[in-house]
């Protein structure tokens, strides 16, 4: 299954008692859809992710970042304290594309574009 949101805060990298490390994170997924009365309403899904295949990309997980995921989807059902159904998506992630991070250009520390000043004479057309 592929799954495609932005990761919702930094990666966390745990340790299982075994001593396996596993890479935690979760990603938010947004649709936006039109109902019959025109209105357009948005919705976001939250899913909860684990990669144990390299805990070296913890650091480029941060928060905003697009994420393209590949893998195994799953959920988790329980009763909390209070007596009430709670659930979650868990998707077990084989494969991560990362497609970069949300903001300007100034938080990116990428220059903006500058204008023109003088007319370009040699252009080809």
């Amino acid at each position: 299954m592929e799954l495609t949101g932005r990761v919702t805060a930094d990666a966390k990298v745990t340790e299982t008692k075994n001593g396996k490390k596993v890479t935690n994170f979760s990603i938010a997924i947004n649709d936006r859809y039109k109902t019959k009365e025109g209105e357009v309403k948005e919705i976001a899904t939250f899913v909860n992710c684990a990669y144990w295949l390299n805990t070296g990309i913890a650091p480029y997980l941060t928060k905003g970042t697009l994420v393209e995921l590949y893998g195994r989807i799953g959920v988790n059902a329980w009763v909390n304290a209070a007596g009430e159904a709670k659930g979650a998506l868990t998707f077990q992630v084989s494969k991560i594309k990362l497609h970069g991070k949300s903001g300007t250009a100034e938080k990116q520390n990428v220059p903006a574009t500058t204008a023109v000043t003088e007319p370009a004479d040699d252009l080809p057309f």
